[in-house]
């Protein structure tokens, strides 16, 4: 955790810019705040959790602590084969005082990305991967998805979560 909050300091904060985790997700690439990452890591073993969504596969345990699992891929794409391919890295993120790890296929690195780049969505994409991505913007002239953590988990999956600890 440290280690990424020491990046982000060394990131120069240009006029009114983001600092954000990079992340790929298939032939997305993606973003969060660097302000909900706590750390990235291998993907620890997931124990299975019944009577969740697909993109929720289960539980891992990171430092000591129990914690939901989002694939990005299933969550993203409700189409893709997500079992193909094992995810490369585990992001684990912050949203309000609970933790969550985010399946993803790579982490690319901190950049800092300009609000005036980033614009809302298209009315066509705004009802997308149920309100996950908040705004577009462009990174090395890819289009660039920006995460909005607070919607990555469903409350529901947290109570799922408290069914299995009763």
């Amino acid at each position: 955790m440290e280690a990424v909050a020491r990046t982000a300091e060394a990131i120069p904060n240009a006029g009114n810019s983001i600092a954000c985790l990079v992340f790929r997700v298939r032939t997305r690439l993606c973003a969060l705040p660097l302000g909900n990452v706590v750390e990235t890591m291998r993907p620890p073993p997931i124990e299975a959790l019944p009577r969740t969504p697909p993109f929720a596969p289960g539980l891992t345990t990171i430092r000591g602590m129990q914690i939901p699992v989002v694939d990005a891929r299933r969550l993203l794409s409700a189409n893709d084969n997500s079992d193909e391919i094992e995810p490369g890295r585990l992001i684990s993120v912050r949203l309000g005082q609970r933790l969550v790890g985010l399946l993803v296929d790579s982490v690319i690195g901190i950049r800092s990305i300009q609000e005036c780049s980033l614009r809302t969505l298209p009315p066509l994409l705004q009802d997308a991967a149920n309100d996950v991505i908040s705004t577009i913007g462009s990174l090395d002239a890819e289009l660039l998805l920006i995460l909005n953590g607070a919607r990555l988990t469903p409350d529901d999956v947290f109570a799922r979560i408290e069914e299995t600890r009763l």
